[in-house]
Order: C-alpha cells, then sequence, then structure tokens
C-alpha cells in the first residue's frame, strides 16, 4: 500500500557541512555571502535541533554519522541521492556534483535493513557519465498515492532519467520548465512545490508557460489536493521546501523551517493546519550556506517494517 507520508525518517549528520562551490552555479539559493565561521558547528546544531523537534513530536529518525573522508559538505541532504519505496524498493540517483556523488554509501542502506525490508536496489548513477542526472526527491516532489512524479527540467533534472525511473517505478511523469524571478532555471522541483495527502503548496508564479501551469493544476486538482498558492519571495524563504511526515499515532505533521513557517501568511498557515500540525526548526545556517531546507535534511523510509 502507497500512503503519502511515513513516520520513518533517514538524517544524516554532517561533519564537512559547508558552502559547496560545486553545486553553486545551479542552485540559486546558495549564498556565497552567508557567514562562514564555524558553519559546520552551527549546522550541527541546527540539525540537532530539528532531530529533537521530529522526535519530540513521535517521528521515528535514523540518525546516522557523516565520515570526515571522502569530503561531503553536503552530506546533509540525503533525499537527494537516495528514494525507499513502500515494495522494498531503494532507488540510487545519478548527481551532477562530483562530490555529491561520493554522498551514496552501501552501509547506510545496510544500516536500515537492521529495521527494514530492503527487496531490491535500482541504481540510476550510471547516468553520470552521459552527463544526465535526476536528484531524487529533490529533483522529483512525489505524489506517492496516486503515483504522480512531479519534475521542474533543470541542469539536474533529465527527462530521460526521470522517464525510465517513472517505467521502473510505476510512477506518471508530469514535467515543466520553472524558473525564479531573475528567470534562472529552478534547480530542484521540491524547492517550489510540496504535495501531501491532502494539499499541495507550490509557487504557480515560477511556471512561466500557461499551458503547463494549467498542466500541473488540473493534475494537483485531479488528486484530490487543494492548491496553496506561495510567492517568489516566500517560495525563497522555503516555503515550498517542506514535508508531510506521520508520527506514531497517525497524527500527519507538516515540518518545514522557521524562515518557511514566518514567511507565510496566516491564511496560508490556517488552510495547511487543516491537514497536519505545522512543525517547525531554526536551520538558517543550514539554508543559507546548502541552499536547502527542511524538506531536503529528510528521507523518508517507506520500506517494509522487518522489526
Amino acid at each position: 500500500m502507497n500512503t503519502q507520508s511515513t513516520s520513518h525518517i533517514l538524517m544524516i549528520r554532517p561533519v564537512n557541512f559547508g558552502f559547496n562551490e560545486e553545486t553553486a552555479g545551479s542552485n540559486a539559493f546558495q549564498n556565497r555571502n552567508a557567514a562562514k565561521d564555524g558553519v559546520n558547528e552551527k549546522a550541527q546544531q541546527e540539525f540537532d535541533r530539528m532531530v529533537n523537534t521530529l522526535c519530540s513530536n513521535g517521528v521515528d529518525v535514523t540518525v546516522i554519522d557523516d565520515t570526515h573522508e571522502p569530503y561531503t559538505p553536503d552530506s546533509i541532504f540525503p533525499n537527494n541521492w537516495v528514494s525507499f519505496h513502500a515494495d522494498g524498493g531503494v532507488f540510487l540517483y545519478p548527481m551532477q556534483a562530483e562530490n555529491r556523488r561520493l554522498e551514496r554509501r552501501e552501509d547506510i542502506i545496510a544500516k536500515l535493513e537492521d529495521n527494514f525490508a530492503v527487496k531490491h536496489i535500482i541504481d540510476l548513477s550510471r547516468f553520470e557519465v552521459q552527463g544526465k542526472f535526476l536528484e531524487g526527491t529533490g529533483s522529483m516532489v512525489l505524489d506517492r498515492e496516486n503515483k504522480i512524479a512531479y519534475a521542474c527540467l533543470s541542469p539536474r533534472t533529465d527527462r530521460d532519467v526521470l522517464n525510465l525511473f517513472c517505467e521502473q517505478a510505476g510512477y506518471t511523469a508530469v514535467c515543466f520548465d520553472a524558473v525564479d524571478e531573475k528567470g534562472q532555471a529552478i534547480y530542484h522541483t521540491n524547492v517550489l512545490m510540496c504535495v501531501g495527502s491532502q494539499f499541495a503548496v507550490i509557487c504557480l508564479d515560477s511556471i512561466p508557460n500557461p499551458h503547463e501551469k494549467i498542466m500541473v493544476k488540473e493534475s494537483l486538482l485531479s488528486a484530490k489536493k487543494e492548491i496553496i498558492d506561495i510567492s517568489f519571495t516566500q517560495m525563497n524563504q522555503f516555503a515550498g521546501n517542506m514535508l508531510e511526515v506521520r508520527n506514531a499515532g497517525g497524527e500527519n505533521l507538516i515540518v518545514m523551517s522557521k524562515n518557511a513557517f514566518n514567511a507565510m501568511d496566516y491564511e496560508q498557515k490556517v488552510t495547511l493546519e487543516k491537514y497536519g500540525k505545522l512543525v517547525y526548526s531554526d536551520i538558517n545556517t543550514i539554508e543559507t550556506n546548502g541552499g536547502g531546507s527542511a524538506r531536503c535534511m529528510m528521507a523518508e523510509v517507506h520500506l517494509p517494517v522487518s522489526r
């Protein structure tokens, strides 16, 4: 059974977090002028607070420490290299930045096998040699219940690899182009949209093609999602980068950063609260240096529980 959210989350605690020069060219959310002093220590503190926030709300979080070698400044964002599915499938993804390819670790999957059943691993990383990339649930926002993969095409999201994922996983792709207010391609779909069980948060202004905008809206509405439209300003504060998770009691939680929470207006929060408890944490250092937010830090584990 495919459910949209899970109570099991994988998170990677950083040891070398910092501004990644290799990804900055295509990630406009990274701030080259962000404070660099003690950035890893600050990121660790923010990471630990977020884990504590999730755990105190009844979420099962598997925390794995990053390693000092090789150098992986973005390891705090594991959802880009791996995804876990209800049929026991694990997908490994092709990453654009060479130092991000080093984040793929077999020992992490082996650790999860202590408690979850892994039936098969599908490795798409071979596309890296062709210069084709698909960075997991950053590149794709998955409607797991309706088996729809929303994806804005970009240097990090290739249509051919996306189509192969959909073929292997039984999904239908909804592809579109998306740009920020300066006209630059948005690097990951999950910064402009989030799909929950009964809602979708999306920056519709980021889809310049009117036909594609209608296509995306109609797909969401046909899947019975209430659409919460956010502005470019709100998107830039990561209000699109949230994730619906469940706690052990089956309650839906909508997890986001403090910046994302503060960016939303009263009516948007009231609408979201119909679908889950709003849970947020201050991860400003991670956002400004890494160009990713709360959703990027969580890899949902939908694998069958084996224990």
